[in-house]
């Protein structure tokens, strides 16, 4: 099992964090189950984290059952929708986003 991440570090803008989190509920989320190969999407907000810890605003993570897998979705075109959203959604974020792929090495 590999699971792609996108770590969402910074800050969303003051008094936008309901609209930030309704565009990833009803926009995002449903281009994120449709890319190919998807096994589950999950989607975490931050409630708390140790006070030297990054400002993490947002984890996605999809599973995927091989790497061939993960890079046939970022080939896709579903991805490319999903990132015209993803840059729309960034307007209201001062940070970065970046992905981190792994690989599950505990038994489900």
């Amino acid at each position: 099992m590999f699971t792609r991440s996108a770590i969402f570090e910074g800050k969303i803008h003051d008094g936008r964090e309901d609209e930030f989190f309704r565009l990833v509920e009803e926009r995002l989320l449903p281009v994120w189950k449709r890319m190919p190969n998807a096994q589950a999407v999950r989607v975490m907000r931050k409630i708390d984290s140790d006070a030297d810890s990054p400002d993490i605003a947002m984890v996605k993570e999809i599973d995927y059952p091989t790497m061939e897998a993960v890079e046939e979705a970022l080939a896709s075109p579903v991805r490319v929708e999903g990132r015209a959203i993803t840059d729309e959604m960034m307007h209201m974020f001062d940070g970065r986003f970046y992905h981190v792929v792994y690989n599950r090495i505990t038994p489900k």
